[in-house]
């Protein structure tokens, strides 16, 4: 059993009011809170060893350059990367899914094919897309069925001869269900087919291990997982990122450079260019201490307890719908109850001191398979409680009674 009071105390933000309520934060798959710890260590980065890194022969460069460097090793145990090259850092999810597809997605061709899921976040829609500016490459999507389970049949069928690339989210930030991504790989893999996968909503709430899951790519956000928002990660099999350019030019990312040609870096640094956030990288890696500490099997099972405590109690409120009944899915609950408009009910629920997110959860897609223009998104983490889901449910309650 974990001693929530005590991890509480880390994150002094869940202590203030709202409204003049008690803050009740139920919006952890946009953004996890801070802990104290990751603050701290961030500013006290900014006050003893702010200075550029891989850039300066003087003492606070090079401790700036050994902290960041540490933190990839860092990262590349966390997700059992086999290299330390094989971790690159980037601004979060979005530009780490941006950049495989705009560096790998580069050799893509007329008439090739995509494999996405109706359950993807447009950040791994749009790059994409974006690829149709120099390629036709046609968009293949799996569909789901009334439970938020993947088509894993209609999935199977969608490659041929033209599919050059599978990418799919881990967990879906809007019905919470868990894919079966090592599976997904190695239908992809037995096709010839590289796959990308969206570990948003996966890294602060499931153990990582790219090895096992024998991945091409992986993307994912520090601040999803208690650390500094502007942090991110693309792992990137190493004989893949061999093979593709850079992403950005400039500096950081070069070996020589002349007006008549460059020469780039080595891994991982051909694809950081430019100043990287290195004091959040460095604070990145105490937020994966605390994800240790805790420990990524009772995170789960404490999210796990409380997603099930809370839908066994809004099941009891009428016309309430919960969109996503996978029987292994994740602490994310979308509902919509009646008519009501989910902005409406979020609005009001602020109100209240109750935090959660409303509208499409950047998955537009996915709502027109819905047929629902947003829903109502509670989510939770390791430092909520029961009296906080007792809490969310009183002012539901009392905000339906208002707007019936």
């Amino acid at each position: 059993m974990l001693d929530i009071d005590k991890i509480r105390e880390e994150f002094p933000i869940l202590g203030r009011e709202v409204n003049g309520r008690p803050l009740v934060y139920l919006d952890n798959t946009a953004t996890s809170q801070t802990p104290a710890r990751v603050v701290d260590r961030i500013k006290w980065l900014y006050e003893h060893t702010k200075a550029n890194v891989h850039r300066g022969v003087h003492t606070l460069s090079q401790e700036a350059t050994d902290l960041q460097e540490a933190t990839r090793r860092r990262v590349r145990d966390f997700i059992n990367a086999a290299e330390t090259e094989e971790v690159i850092f980037t601004r979060g999810t979005t530009e780490a899914i941006n950049l495989a597809a705009a560096s790998y997605g580069s050799r893509f061709r007329d008439g090739d094919e995509i494999i996405l899921t109706v359950m993807e976040h447009h950040s791994d829609i749009v790059p994409w897309q974006l690829l149709r500016r120099h390629a036709d490459v046609r968009i293949r999507v799996v569909d789901i069925d009334d439970r938020g389970r993947l088509d894993m049949e209609q999935y199977r069928s969608l490659f041929n001869e033209r599919t050059v690339m599978a990418a799919f989210c881990h967990v879906s930030n809007v019905l919470g269900t868990v894919n079966p991504v090592k599976e997904m790989v190695a239908v992809a893999h037995s096709h010839g087919v590289p796959c990308l996968i969206d570990g948003a909503q996966a890294s602060p709430h499931l153990r990582i291990d790219v090895q096992d899951l024998d991945c091409d790519f992986y993307a994912f956000s520090s601040h999803k997982m208690y650390g500094p928002t502007g942090v991110g990660v693309l792992y990137g099999r190493r004989s893949l990122l061999e093979e593709m350019p850079p992403y950005q030019g400039g500096g950081e990312m070069i070996k020589h450079v002349s007006f008549e040609g460059t020469t780039f870096a080595d891994l991982p640094f051909k694809f950081e260019a430019g100043t990287p956030d290195y004091i959040g990288l460095a604070a990145f890696s105490q937020a994966l201490d605390f994800i240790d500490e805790v420990g990524l099997d009772a995170i789960a099972a404490h999210e796990r307890h409380l997603l099930d405590y809370t839908e066994a109690r809004l099941r009891e409120i009428p016309d309430l719908r919960i969109y996503g009944e996978a029987p292994d899915k994740s602490a994310v609950i979308s509902l919509n109850v009646g008519d009501i408009h989910n902005y409406d009910i979020g609005l009001l629920l602020d109100r209240l001191g109750v935090a959660v997110r409303t509208g499409h959860h950047c998955a537009q897609p996915l709502m027109e398979r819905l047929g629902v223009p947003g829903t109502v998104r509670a989510s939770f983490a390791v430092y909520n409680t029961e009296a906080e889901a007792d809490a969310f449910i009183a002012a539901l309650r009392r905000v339906l009674d208002i707007l019936r």
